[in-house]
């Protein structure tokens, strides 16, 4: 295994801990030399995307742009960043490397794919920047898929804050809360739901398991990460 792995991370902490552990048990390896070399710029300073993105926060493309610039000069040959806001930078980052930043609402909807869901409406679960900058309904519509959003009440009662207790290390009370939802956007008729927000898993995976197929943007850009770790 020759090619380096970086991860830009730190968006939040936890979340990028999470993809670490899921690249590792994800890979299909027999001893340490099989796995995937990588390096993670873990930085929680990166100033808030969800606030930028509505207008009341620092830009963090500066930020952002100084972890590229020390993957760079790690030697890694690709980026990942499991954070689902800080796509919606993602071209101002693409265009500022060479190095290709794996998307992960590309990745999201491959294993949308990969667990058979092929039609109907999805449920998408996300941060409220990620939701009105369209990041997946415009990607998963542009595969053929319909998607269901939480309505405003929802997303002031329970998305976000189920995403802000896993932030604050409150993972087990995210669970009720996020898991609410999802539901609910089952019951408005969606066939799966996608985890849009890279804390959702983890409080989903706090609790039983739902009964319906759930897309986890983690486990999804582990996935991609691997495709291209082992590509020619």
């Amino acid at each position: 295994m020759t090619k380096i792995l970086g991860v830009l991370g730190g968006m939040g902490p936890l979340a990028s801990a999470q993809f670490m552990l899921r690249l590792t048990l994800l890979t299909p390896a027999e001893r340490d030399q099989e796995h995937i070399p990588a390096v993670l710029w873990s930085d929680p300073r990166v100033p808030d995307r969800t606030a930028a993105r509505l207008g009341n926060g620092e830009d963090p493309l500066p930020a952002l742009l100084r972890g590229i610039n020390g993957l760079e000069a790690a030697g890694c040959g690709a980026i990942a960043i499991p954070c689902n806001t800080a796509h919606g930078w993602h071209a101002a980052m693409q265009a500022a490397t060479a190095l290709p930043i794996l998307h992960i609402v590309g990745a999201t909807a491959d294993e949308l794919a990969r667990l058979g869901v092929t039609q109907g409406p999805i449920g998408v679960m996300g941060t409220a920047a990620t939701l009105e900058m369209r990041l997946y309904q415009q990607g998963l519509e542009r595969r053929g898929w319909h998607c269901l959003v939480p309505d405003a009440t929802e997303m002031a009662e329970r998305v976000s804050p189920g995403i802000a207790m896993v932030k604050a290390n409150r993972v087990a009370e995210a669970y009720a809360p996020l898991a609410e939802v999802a539901c609910s956007l089952v019951a408005r008729g969606a066939k799966a739901v996608v985890l849009g927000c890279t804390e959702i898993p983890l409080g989903i995976a706090a609790g039983p398991a739902l009964p319906f197929p759930v897309a986890d943007s983690i486990d999804a850009l582990a996935r991609a990460a691997i495709t291209w770790a082992r590509s020619d």
